[in-house]
């Protein structure tokens, strides 16, 4: 058998190469796309984090560790305990939630998020969740609260947090006076 000649060689090699450079691109995509994935659950996982620690009787230091040092809490809309002040660093967050859990007026709660949108962009990403709060009051009546959350990530030595949260309150008020 004869050798093919320089041009079929030549031309058999920069098929080789585009093949090898499109099966790169296809691996590339994929592992960008996997990566995305992973980096939104890491983000949900740090959400329910949130949530849970909200639920653990506001507590602060759980709380203010799933921000950056130099993160933000602020809540908007119906204020009532929250003020509308925005609360900056990991020790006023760990302050202030710690001040409502000294308040003394919430028996239990549950915070229940839906509807995330989630942007990843390298290191950065930004993200939107409905949310609804209950309480059980001390007094024996029942609250919710409803809105809808804004939120700055940023990835951190591999780690998600917080760069800034924005609790947007639409509705604030008792649903039921006493236990049924």
């Amino acid at each position: 058998m004869r050798k093919p000649k320089r041009s079929l060689r030549r031309k058999m090699h920069r098929q080789i190469r585009e093949i090898n450079s499109t099966a790169e691109q296809v691996l590339d995509s994929y592992d960008a796309r996997l990566q995305r994935l992973e980096d939104i659950e890491a983000i949900r996982r740090l959400k329910a984090a949130y949530c849970s620690a909200c639920d653990d009787d506001h507590n602060g230091e759980a709380v203010a560790a799933l921000f950056t040092k130099n993160g933000s809490w602020h809540q908007t809309g119906t204020a009532s305990a929250a003020g509308n002040e925005p609360k900056n660093g990991r020790k006023e967050i760990s302050k202030f939630m710690l001040s409502l859990r000294a308040a003394g007026f919430i028996r239990h709660s549950a915070h229940i998020v839906t509807n995330p949108v989630i942007n990843v962009s390298g290191d950065e990403a930004d993200g939107s969740w409905r949310f609804i709060m209950l309480y059980s009051h001390t007094d024996g009546s029942f609250f919710r609260i409803i809105g809808h959350y804004e939120e700055r990530y940023v990835r951190i030595k591999g780690n998600w947090f917080f760069r800034s949260l924005i609790a947007h309150v639409e509705e604030n008020g008792r649903y039921l006076e006493k236990e049924l």
